[in-house]
């Protein structure tokens, strides 16, 4: 049993039993109005500002072209103060009254496009929506993104592209039967790893998506390195040190992660470790993973928190399951969000559901019935950090949820 303590470590001070580690105070830079944080093992202490570029001015290069132009300025000061105020002012107001009017930039720029586009052709008014967006959508799917256009914070106009992008990547990682290579560990120690994992997770307090980009390193490691099952843990708590500095805006620091391995390992293990990973992967950890597809999906549906929260829990299920593994994350996230809808009574897969996820409901069925299947099973004794995090009134007691019987889910796919 892998060893985890339930306090919880504050991610700037973690205090021990006979050992105390100061903080050093961070050091306000005004210029900047910015604020570094340091973990209390950096020997650097407060953020020093420095230039990241070197002088990138002409002060070093020709001094002597420098000096003529301060003389230059020096010349013109005193020559100014020798005019009287009464005569500049006259002299600017017959100035301003010879000067013809100027046309602003913006407005030329404007009349000489406006021009040109009437030369070729005679050009309909088009409405803000035609102008942001060039998507030719049929007419039963709904344009999820068109809300969002105003939003500054949103990527709207990009989304459709971003996801497209992340489809293409999900055949790079596309994992196959590893296990079979390895000859020390086994289902049910990834299992445990994976369950530990989620208790770090909430112990931490990070995204989600931290937690399902942590289980995917372990699982592409595992793939292309045999490991004897005393460094398996240091795998897990490796991978989510990785995947806090990829997803988390304030990563916990070495030595958080060393105090919830119970001090089983030493720093300079969990950084080889790192280092290791990361080559194994050739640095490449931008993997797509299902809890982004769903909030996607969940938009498109217009689901609610609760069919949201219900449809996270089957697909955070899955996690700790081996045979779930080699499943795309677009398609697992579609069919949790699918089994959700069912287990609710909200209806199917419509149009917009399946323009914007590639996938048809019958495609789908053989997955929905596989997850409705694990929800039904009995759970392992030894695997309860998913069942109980989603059994709380926080995440609305999804996990209490009764499953589909298995004769009416197929029935409702086929009416």
């Amino acid at each position: 049993m892998l060893p985890m303590r339930h306090t919880r470590p504050t991610l700037a001070k973690v205090s021990r039993a006979g050992k105390s580690i100061t903080v050093e105070n961070v050091q306000s830079v005004k210029e900047d109005s910015v604020q570094t944080k340091r973990s209390p093992s950096s020997p650097q202490g407060g953020a020093k500002k420095r230039s990241a570029f070197g002088d990138i001015t002409n002060a070093n290069k020709n001094p002597q072209l420098l000096q003529k132009k301060k003389d230059g300025q020096k010349a013109a000061l005193k020559k100014t103060r020798n005019v009287a105020v009464n005569g500049v002012l006259k002299n600017n107001e017959i100035n301003v009254k010879r000067a013809p009017r100027k046309v602003p930039i913006l407005d030329v720029a404007v009349e000489v496009v406006k021009e040109e586009i009437n030369a070729n052709e005679e050009v309909r008014p088009q409405s803000k929506v035609e102008i942001c967006s060039d998507k030719l959508l049929p007419p039963d799917v709904e344009d999820i993104d068109k809300d969002s256009l105003d939003d500054p914070f949103s990527t709207s106009e990009y989304a459709m592209d971003i996801f497209t992008y992340m489809r293409d990547r999900e055949e790079k990682f596309v994992l196959s039967n590893y296990m079979e290579s390895q000859r020390d560990i086994s289902k049910e120690m990834r299992a445990i790893l994976v369950d530990w994992m989620v208790e770090v997770q909430e112990n931490f307090e990070l995204n989600h998506e931290t937690l399902y980009l942590a289980v995917k390193l372990v699982d592409h490691y595992l793939a292309a390195t045999v490991i004897v099952r005393e460094k398996l843990q240091l795998i897990g708590s490796t991978a989510v040190l990785i995947a806090s500095k990829f997803e988390e805006r304030c990563p916990p620091c070495l030595d958080d992660f060393l105090f919830i391995c119970d001090d089983a390992y030493k720093r300079e293990q969990l950084l080889a470790m790192e280092m290791d990973i990361l080559q194994k992967l050739n640095f490449d950890i931008n993997i797509p993973v299902p809890y982004r597809f769903l909030r996607r999906f969940g938009k498109c549906a217009h689901a609610s928190m609760e069919i949201l929260t219900l449809a996270r829990y089957i697909c955070e299920l899955t996690l700790q399951e081996y045979d779930f593994v080699q499943e795309s994350a677009s398609k697992m996230a579609a069919s949790c969000l699918l089994l959700a809808l069912k287990m609710k009574d909200l209806g199917g897969w419509t149009a917009t559901l399946q323009h914007y996820s590639g996938y048809q409901a019958m495609d789908l069925l053989p997955l929905v019935k596989r997850l409705n299947f694990l929800i039904m099973c009995q759970p392992n004794e030894k695997l309860k950090a998913v069942r109980s995090k989603y059994s709380h009134r926080v995440f609305f007691e999804v996990a209490k949820i009764p499953p589909l019987d298995v004769l009416k889910l197929e029935e409702s796919f086929q009416s």
